[in-house]
């Protein structure tokens, strides 16, 4: 398996956490000291292991943004709760 190094240049803050003490967060990584982007990822404690994630260039975290800002978030849950369990991850 091939070993990565990564740096955590800024982190934004948590965004959940699991009952096994994972938390999903969003941070400024550079992965083997390539061009640091932003990353929505699931960190073991201290973020001694990485899980899966996904990785945005600056322009994708801006579109992001973007969207949920044109997003009614209030009421998004409302039309969709009812009609489905809850999972824990």
């Amino acid at each position: 398996m091939a070993n990565f190094e990564y740096e955590i240049l800024e982190h934004f803050g948590v965004i959940s956490e699991t009952s096994n003490g994972w938390t999903k967060e969003l941070n400024l990584v550079s992965w083997n000291k390539h061009k640091p982007e932003y990353e929505i990822r699931t960190w073991e404690h201290e973020n001694s292991k990485a899980g899966k994630g996904i990785t945005l260039t600056h322009e994708e975290l801006i579109t992001l943004k973007e969207l949920l800002d044109g997003m009614d978030l209030e009421n998004l849950e409302e039309n969709y709760d009812e009609d489905y369990e809850d999972i824990d991850y």
